[in-house]
């Protein structure tokens, strides 16, 4: 079992609202379909980022403010279309993947989301179809409304689908010391741990783009949280741009490129 995220740095244009990169949604769907005719027995969960859809309309409409519910909609709406987008283009490329919103049943408290429908996804993969979900608005107890984000809905699952390992697609090789479109002297980290994270996230940035759930650090931090829950899972945070990186990672026990969290 392994969770893929394809973020939404990769399947959309970060900078120009609701644009999405459908020639790299594709080729992703195409290395995906070849990782699993290698490997029939291979179960994937996939979910995706709302990129240039939802980052926009959550600035745009002004979600979060106390009582704006047309943001709410907004925002969903447009996370749903590009979910639309990403789903359709696999199914092009003949993999079945089903569609599962999670602002159908998701509840929050705090910005922590505490519910989420499981039934569906297990009868999905029981069918042997891909569940694709991808990040929504989400109403929560607390504050009205949330964003949950994939990496939030991952980490719901974990405990629940017991994955062997995570993949964070995006449109960078891995975790940087800084951004590495904007500065040549920014460097890979390989490896992150709950014992060196301390030190690391001193020099993570917000991810390149607009992004309202916290960029990369928050991801990261995210990602450590649930391998000193659950220290069997390895994360991996890849480029979704390089061809066949999917592919190789989604075939290979012992895959080693990008930025490995391990506790």
């Amino acid at each position: 079992m392994i969770f893929l995220k394809l973020g939404g740095s990769a399947i959309t244009d970060k900078n120009r609202e609701a644009t999405a990169n459908e020639n790299v949604i594709r080729q992703i769907a195409r290395q995906v379909k070849r990782a699993r005719a290698a490997d029939p027995a291979l179960r994937l969960l996939i979910g995706h980022g709302s990129g240039s859809f939802g980052h926009f309309a959550a600035r745009k409409f002004g979600f979060g403010q106390r009582g704006n519910w047309r943001a709410y909609a907004e925002t969903g709406a447009a996370a749903a279309r590009l979910n639309r987008i990403v789903t359709d283009a696999f199914l092009t490329e003949d993999v079945a993947v089903v569609a599962i919103q999670p602002s159908a049943s998701a509840r929050c408290r705090d910005s922590v989301l505490i519910d989420l429908a499981t039934e569906p996804i297990r009868t999905a993969l029981a069918h042997d179809l891909i569940p694709f979900v991808h990040g929504d608005v989400a109403f929560d107890e607390t504050r009205g409304m949330s964003i949950a984000s994939t990496e939030m809905i991952f980490a719901y699952l974990a405990p629940i689908l017991a994955p062997s390992r995570i993949l964070l697609a995006g449109i960078v090789e891995g975790v940087y010391t800084a951004d590495p479109l904007q500065d040549r002297a920014a460097q890979l980290i390989r490896e992150i741990t709950p014992g060196n994270f301390a030190h690391i996230e001193s020099q993570l940035r917000g991810s390149h783009g607009v992004d309202v759930t916290g960029g990369m650090i928050d991801k990261v931090r995210k990602m450590v949280a649930l391998v000193q829950h659950a220290p069997t899972i390895r994360v991996h945070i890849i480029s979704a741009m390089r061809e066949g990186m999917i592919e190789r990672a989604l075939r290979q026990a012992d895959f080693s490129e990008g930025t490995i969290i391990r506790a």
